[in-house]
């Protein structure tokens, strides 16, 4: 066999994609990063002559968002590509990358946006960047006083990690006795907004999801739902938006993984619904604070093990005297 692009012909020609991964990481070892990027081009390049080899492209093009210098990286942080990576290639590059080394070698419009927002997550203020364009995620483009610390992704060469928040230990509360109705309400807005948290368990994976909106307090909207006993825990409303973000991060058993970028924000549009601000978005960051710090939320149980994917979230309105509970759970 021979040396440079004449190995990556020939490992390409035999199609073997086993081969070809290790091909990868020799090169990325060596940080052959223009290596890299010519087997991707003919992987890609191969499926016209019908060689199936988009797990190889795909992995050479996550290897670059992971590792490569970030004029090389911002290359292949572009639409369709990384489709079989591990996770979003903006959520890559940024777990990897400052903004100050992406900028400038990104794609105008959604892509680099959204890689700016997985910055953000990770804590850059990039308030005052001209490049980004607000419009794809409405959001302040730098962390709020009264936000968590989300938790990030942390992606490495075959595999990544995506731990959850911490959670307080759950105890058993008295449910409304069945014989007493509990009054469900309309409010499909704020039922869409928390289901939406997770779609891709639901849409892409084996995930179930149910929300109910009743009169009355948390214990009662988990009642509708229908558990005999439950067990739960009230969490700050910092700690309830890092819960939410994490679960709409994510892709479940079996989902495609969306990013924290698009966690933050189907976190806030949740909480906004919840609050009733839905209708004066965008608002002020900090009147989304204070309606947060003003309900009052909920993670519960219903003593099922603690087995694949599960969200048990409630939060109830006192002054409003709603509430509102979902129940998600999706196999592995």
């Amino acid at each position: 066999m021979g040396t440079g692009r004449s190995v990556n012909e020939e490992l390409v020609e035999l199609g073997d994609l086993d081969e070809l991964v290790r091909h990868i990481d020799r090169l990325c070892w060596a940080a052959d990063w223009d290596g890299v990027l010519d087997v991707r081009d003919r992987c890609r390049a191969a499926l016209e002559r019908g060689k199936q080899l988009w797990p190889a492209a795909s992995h050479g093009e996550y290897r670059l968002a992971l590792e490569a210098p970030g004029p090389i990286a911002a290359r292949v942080v572009v639409p369709g590509a990384g489709h079989l990576s591990l996770g979003p290639l903006t959520e890559v590059a940024a777990s990897t990358h400052r903004w100050a080394e992406l900028a400038d070698h990104l794609p105008d419009g959604p892509t680099r946006a959204m890689t700016a927002h997985e910055r953000v997550v990770r804590g850059e203020d990039l308030t005052g960047d001209d490049r980004i364009d607000r419009q794809v995620i409405d959001l302040p483009l730098a962390l709020q006083p009264w936000e968590p610390s989300y938790p990030v992704a942390e992606y490495l060469a075959h595999e990544a990690h995506f731990p959850p928040p911490p959670l307080p230990d759950r105890h058993p509360v008295v449910l409304p006795a069945p014989s007493l109705a509990v009054e469900r309400v309309e409010d499909q807005e704020t039922i869409h907004a928390l289901a939406e948290l997770t779609r891709a368990w639901t849409a892409e994976s084996n995930g179930r999801s149910e929300v109910v909106a009743v009169r009355g307090d948390a214990r009662c909207a988990i009642a509708a739902l229908g558990p005999p006993r439950a067990r739960l825990a009230e969490l700050s409303g910092a700690e309830a938006l890092a819960w939410m973000a994490w679960v709409a991060a994510s892709g479940g058993a079996h989902g495609r993984r969306r990013g924290m970028a698009r966690g933050r924000f189907d976190a806030w549009w949740a909480l906004a619904s919840v609050a009733g601000l839905v209708e004066d978005w965008p608002l002020p960051p900090d009147e989304l604070g204070a309606a947060a710090a003003e309900l009052r939320w909920f993670v519960w149980d219903a003593w099922e093990p603690d087995t694949g994917w599960r969200f048990h979230l409630a939060v109830e309105d006192p002054l409003e005297g709603l509430a509102w509970a979902v129940a998600a759970t999706d196999a592995a």
